[in-house]
């Protein structure tokens, strides 16, 4: 029996516009397991949102699922009717949104909000559910929390809106949070302290968690595996320290080489080549073929498989492939394992190398 909390197995989704269909999710196959913290890396557009949404069951009305399932202990959650889904959105499965003021009512009290989720869920007397949203709170670091449950949105700073839009995933001890970049548009010093806190909360509840992102920098801090997303494809998935020390797909490499450190000036800034891919009409072969600088002639008439790395490691290159010219790890990624080592945290593993495609 799998020991997989969460399985997504060949999931297809499209969406349906005035200019035509867009295949913003192609054959995306993922597991997440109890306790773990999955990272969605890409850039924006390629399909880390929709991914998530469709777990939830929340796409919007113009969205097709083409084709899949999404397994959550072995039940498809796209089988379930809405009515259904009710009970497990919110209960089981729970999502922190990008923007915080945004997931907020501005015209409810924060105690309100917070106590509406148990309420909804759970058969509790007000006063109980009372009493939970203020441990909430003060589990994710409200101050003074039972003197501020009257206190509406706009009276909070940006990083304390986040903490309680955590506090409200986090109303019904769910199994899975689902956090949309939660990070974006805080300070620095405030995105540390989101980060901290969600590793703090997992630590204590074992919640599991899918974290997206385009940030590796975040990834490195957070992450127990990584799966790197391209024009809605899985491109490449491994522990984080795999993908760090031995990326594989050429975009891994090129996100890579494009974080920031503190040793990098204005004139080393790296960016991707390029543009995304057009989802409306997706060329045959690799996506990213025409921004590789190291793409073969297969990468234009055929999209790559997925080929084994390790046990935990895959990357869908043709790069991999026994027939393929052997490329060796870029000399600027190479030369940041240093600063990861350093900076970042993250262990240098040794290589296990083994054959396998799927």
């Amino acid at each position: 029996m799998s020991d997989n909390l969460l399985e997504i197995n060949d999931l297809n989704i499209s969406f349906t516009t005035f200019a035509g269909t867009v295949k913003a999710v192609r054959g995306v196959s993922l597991d997440l397991k109890k306790g773990e913290t999955l990272a969605l890396v890409g850039e924006s557009g390629s399909g880390k949102s929709v991914i998530c949404r469709s777990i939830m069951g929340l796409l919007a009305k113009n969205a097709q699922i083409d084709s899949g399932e999404i397994l959550f202990h072995g039940d498809n959650l796209l089988a379930k009717h809405s009515r259904d889904m009710r009970h497990v959105r919110g209960k089981k499965i729970s999502m922190i949104f990008q923007n915080p003021m945004t997931s907020l009512n501005p015209t409810m009290t924060i105690g309100y909000q917070v106590s509406e989720a148990i309420l909804l869920h759970e058969k509790v007397r007000r006063s109980v559910a009372r009493k939970r949203t203020v441990e909430l709170l003060e589990l994710v670091g409200i101050p003074d929390a039972i003197d501020r449950l009257n206190n509406y949105p706009h009276q909070f700073s940006g990083g304390q809106r986040q903490r309680i839009v955590t506090a409200i995933a986090l109303a019904c001890n769910p199994e899975i949070l689902i956090a949309d970049e939660p990070t974006t548009a805080l300070d620095v010093t405030i995105q540390a302290q989101i980060l901290d806190l969600l590793k703090e909360l997992q630590r204590k509840v074992s919640t599991s968690i899918i974290f997206i992102t385009h940030d590796l920098g975040v990834v490195a801090n957070v992450a127990d595996r990584v799966a790197v997303v391209y024009g809605g494809k899985i491109v490449e998935v491994g522990r984080v320290d795999e993908i760090f020390y031995h990326p594989q797909h050429p975009y891994t490499w090129g996100l890579l080489r494009s974080m920031p450190t503190t040793d990098t000036d204005d004139a080393e800034l790296y960016a991707i080549p390029g543009s995304p891919p057009n989802l409306l009409n997706p060329p045959p072969g690799d996506l990213f073929a025409d921004r590789n600088p190291y793409a073969l002639t297969a990468d234009i008439h055929a999209e790559p498989p997925m080929f084994q790395v390790s046990p935990t490691h895959w990357a869908a290159t043709w790069l991999l492939d026994p027939r393929a010219p052997k490329v060796s790890l870029p000399p600027a990624i190479a030369a940041r394992h240093q600063y990861f080592r350093e900076r970042q945290k993250v262990e240098v593993p040794q290589p296990i190398l083994s054959g396998g495609v799927r």
